[in-house]
């Protein structure tokens, strides 16, 4: 049964960075695809940044050349450095695995972004 831990969050200033980090365990992590997802208060989930397999990603165009997603196979992780974050940034995080019908999703981790 794979599981993924979602770590890094906070609360930040307007202008200010955060890595957000996912642990996965319990797939075969090089084979899925990964992926930011985020859902602020009265809101649905959307999807925020995703990495395939061979490292091509797709952000939402809100965060291009802010966020930036990477992951390293080899210790079965996937990170999201969000930086010049915005209050409409604020939202619960959450990290995604995806294998054609296999979909696993991690708890969340909370971003607020405030003065």
């Amino acid at each position: 049964q794979g599981q993924l831990v979602e770590s890094g969050g906070g609360l930040v200033q307007p202008g200010g960075s955060l890595r957000l980090a996912c642990a996965a365990s319990g797939i075969t992590f090089s084979a899925y695809v990964m992926g930011w997802y985020r859902q602020a208060p009265g809101k649905q989930r959307e999807s925020v940044a995703i990495i395939h397999s061979g490292g091509s990603t797709h952000l939402r165009d809100s965060v291009k050349g802010r966020f930036t997603i990477s992951r390293d196979n080899a210790k079965n992780m996937v990170y999201l450095q969000m930086n010049s974050l915005k209050p409409e940034d604020t939202a619960v995080y959450h990290c995604n695995a995806l294998l054609n019908e296999i979909n696993y999703w991690g708890q969340g981790t909370q971003v607020t972004v405030s003065s």
